[in-house]
């Protein structure tokens, strides 16, 4: 067993902190992947995600002193991962639309019954269409299945908040305008 298995986020980022190496290198394994894809959900290109993962662990070797565990390290994480992301945006000028990465959201629609590629090209595009907050949203709460009480932390607004801009995206995926899925 390797140095940093079996240890906790906590104990990893303590070690981290001190200036462990490995220690660093084991929490980069162990969430890198939900850094890239939440970076992939958000801009729904692979190139951006891989430049804003790197982005992001670049962060985390300046800021991992910064961690005070007053909420889980993922939780931290992805409010690393979403800053960047909204950096990203601002220095592109625009908010690209999410294409690959939020079609998890396919699940919404509920009858597999031969329209899937057309109901996923239609999802993409009503998802594409949503506001940025509700584009966030979605992507925390679908994309990375965070509660929405994470999401909520990670947004900066009140859980309440994260529960109506769901309701709200579900009746726009899906109300009367929603081309029946």
């Amino acid at each position: 067993m390797g140095s940093g298995e079996g240890k906790s986020d906590w104990e990893l980022v303590s070690a981290a902190a001190a200036g462990d190496r490995a220690a660093f290198a084991q929490l980069l394994d162990r969430h890198y992947d939900r850094i890239h894809a939440l970076a992939w959900q958000l801009t729904g290109s692979r190139s951006d995600a891989e430049d804003i993962a790197q982005d992001v662990c670049c962060t985390l070797v300046m800021r991992i002193g910064h961690f005070r565990g007053e909420a889980k390290f993922t939780t931290w994480i992805f409010s690393i991962v979403l800053n960047q992301c909204r950096a990203h945006h601002r220095r592109r000028g625009a908010i690209r639309r999410l294409t690959q990465g939020l079609s998890v959201m396919v699940a919404l629609a509920s009858r597999p019954d031969g329209r899937d590629a057309y109901d996923a090209a239609w999802l993409k595009s009503a998802i594409a269409r949503l506001k940025p907050d509700y584009r966030e949203t979605v992507a925390l709460v679908v994309g990375q299945q965070l509660t929405h009480g994470e999401a909520a932390e990670i947004l900066g607004v009140a859980e309440a908040t994260i529960s109506w801009r769901m309701h709200q995206i579900r009746k726009t995926l899906t109300g009367p305008g929603a081309s029946e899925i």
